[in-house]
C-alpha cells in the first residue's frame, strides 16, 4: 500500500487551508501548514516531510533546494502557475519533482486587470470616498471612453486571452504580442504585432507573460520612452517584468498617465501580510504610493472562490499522482526519471 504523503504547506493563509480541507482528496494526505514563508530561516521546518507545498514568494533557490533534498523532500508542489522562484536546474540535478497549477480560473486574473483599468480610468475609488464625505464635485474625476481605444496585451496565454475577450466586448482595438499567436483570438479580430508596435500604438498596455531572463524588466526606461504620453500600464503577472525605478521616473514626467499593479518586484517582503501597524521600510514602494494615478492591490488577482477550489484540486492531484506513480509532464516542470 502506498504511504500517505506528508505535506508541509508554507505561506499558508486561512483560506488556503480551508480550500484544501474542503476537497475530497484532502483525506489522502497528511498536511501540516506554516503561515511563514519558506526561506533560509525556515527551511529547517521541512524535516520529515515528503512534499513541500509552496506559493509565489517562497524561496526555492539552489541552496534551499539542496537543504530540502537533504531533509528528504521529494516533491515541490507549487500552488500557482509561475515557477520563476524555483531553480529548476538544481531541482533536476537533485531529482526533485516540481509541479504547478498551469491554469486556474484565468478569468479571475483577467477580470482583476479589467477592474484596475476601469478603476484607474473612472476613478471610482476616489469617487467612493468623496461621496461618503458628502462631496459630489466631479472635478478631478474625468475619465475616457474605452470604446475604440487601442489596448496592448503582452502574452496571450489563458489569462491574456481571457482579457482580450473581455475588452473585445468593450469595442477596443486589441493588439497582442506572443511568440505563439492564438488562432482563436485572431478569428475574433485581435491583431498580433511586434512589441515595438504595441508599445508605440496602444493607449493601454497589460502584461500577462511569464517572468524569465528574457522578460525581466521588459518595461524599462527605453521601452517606456517609446510609448504614448499618458499611457496606462497594468501588471497582474509578475513584479519583475517592470523596472520600478524607471516607472517612477516615467510617472514624474507624465509619460505614464495611469499605473495599475497587482504585483511588485519586491513584494515578497510585503504582500500577504498585515503591516498596518508598522512603518514600511521599502522606500521605493512608498514612493509609488504617493502618486495619485497609481493603484496597487496586494496580489489578489487570483483571489476568487472558484480559483481557490481549482488550485486546491490540481495541487492535491499533483501530490497524489507523483506519490502513486501516475504523474505526467503536463503539470510538472521537473519530473525525475
Amino acid at each position: 500500500m502506498t504511504p500517505t504523503p506528508r505535506v508541509a504547506m508554507f505561506s499558508a493563509q486561512h483560506y488556503d487551508i480551508q480550500s484544501f480541507k474542503q476537497h475530497p482528496l484532502y483525506e489522502q494526505i497528511d498536511l501540516t501548514s506554516f503561515e511563514t514563508s519558506l526561506g533560509p530561516k525556515t527551511v529547517s521546518l521541512c524535516q520529515n516531510f515528503d512534499v513541500l507545498c509552496a506559493f509565489v514568494n517562497d524561496c526555492l533557490d539552489n541552496s534551499i533546494l539542496h537543504q530540502l533534498s537533504d531533509q528528504g523532500v521529494k516533491h515541490i508542489a507549487l500552488r500557482c502557475a509561475g515557477f520563476n522562484n524555483v531553480d529548476t536546474a538544481a531541482a533536476k540535478e537533485l531529482g526533485l519533482a516540481v509541479s504547478r497549477v498551469p491554469a486556474y480560473s484565468p478569468e479571475a486574473v483577467a477580470e482583476h486587470a479589467l477592474a484596475l483599468i476601469m478603476t484607474l480610468n473612472r476613478k471610482t475609488h476616489k469617487a467612493y470616498n468623496r461621496v461618503r464625505e458628502g462631496n459630489f464635485n466631479l472635478n478631478g474625476l474625468l475619465g475616457f471612453t474605452l470604446h475604440n481605444k487601442k489596448v496592448g496585451i503582452v502574452g496571450t496565454g489563458h489569462i491574456g486571452a481571457a482579457l482580450a475577450r473581455l475588452l473585445t466586448g468593450f469595442g477596443c482595438e486589441i493588439y497582442c504580442y506572443d511568440p505563439y499567436p492564438d488562432d482563436a483570438l485572431i478569428k475574433q479580430g485581435v491583431v498580433y504585432t511586434s512589441l515595438e508596435t504595441l508599445f508605440k500604438e496602444c493607449h493601454i498596455i497589460s502584461l500577462h507573460c511569464p517572468l524569465n531572463e528574457q522578460s525581466h524588466h521588459l518595461i524599462n526606461a527605453e521601452s517606456l520612452a517609446s510609448m504614448r504620453d499618458g499611457v496606462m500600464l497594468i501588471n497582474t503577472s509578475r513584479g519583475g517584468l517592470i523596472d520600478t525605478h524607471a516607472v517612477i521616473e516615467a510617472l514624474k514626467k507624465h509619460k505614464i498617465g495611469y499605473l495599475g499593479l497587482d504585483v511588485y518586484e519586491m513584494e515578497s517582503e510585503l504582500f500577504f501580510r498585515d503591516h498596518s501597524s508598522e512603518i514600511i521600510q521599502d522606500d521605493v514602494f512608498e514612493r509609488l504610493q504617493t502618486f495619485h494615478n497609481v493603484l496597487i492591490t496586494g496580489h489578489q488577482g487570483f483571489f476568487t472562490a472558484e480559483a481557490l477550489d481549482q488550485i486546491a484540486e490540481v495541487t492535491l492531484q499533483n501530490i497524489l499522482a507523483l506519490n502513486n506513480g501516475t504523474a505526467d509532464d503536463s503539470r510538472f516542470v521537473v519530473l525525475p526519471d
